[in-house]
């Protein structure tokens, strides 16, 4: 056996990689950035007269919070389609690719089916059109993951 061909299947066989561990923090980190500023951070722009969100540096932030979720979400789903990770080989790759294509599906659907009146959805009522990017983002990195399908 070759030196590289026993790092590749060394690489390959282990569970928790360096680079998986990473995606699953930005995958988590994503969520909890967007979690955090539409609860806390965001205020109540509907109230009369509107509430200012707390802490006030992520709250000048506005909509590029969204920007920074989304972002950190997309970039962890992106690092872990890799080959050492269990998202990036065998039946993984197909599970992530599909299960992408169909949030981002999902997102784009439900956009147009409530696109009268997105009062009542959180984080839809406040990307308005943007949330056809959102799901096209999802698909992208779903597509991502079908570069690595064998």
């Amino acid at each position: 056996m070759s030196k590289s061909s026993a790092i590749a299947t060394e690489e390959k066989t282990s569970r928790f990689s360096i680079r998986f561990l990473i995606s699953l923090l930005l995958i988590v980190v994503g969520i909890g950035w967007l979690v955090f500023y539409y609860t806390q951070a965001r205020g109540n722009p509907l109230a009369f007269p509107p509430v200012e969100g707390s802490p006030k540096a992520v709250a000048d932030l506005g909509d590029w919070n969204y920007a920074i979720g989304f972002g950190l979400l997309m970039l962890g789903l992106m690092v872990s389609a890799h080959p050492s990770t269990p998202l990036g080989r065998g039946r993984g790759v197909v599970a992530a690719m599909l299960g992408c294509f169909l949030v981002g599906l999902i997102w784009i659907c439900t956009f147009y089916v409530f696109s009268d009146d997105l009062s009542n959805l959180w984080v839809f009522n406040d990307l308005g059109q943007w949330n056809l990017v959102v799901g096209i983002a999802f698909m992208a990195v779903g597509f991502s993951f079908a570069t690595k399908w064998e």
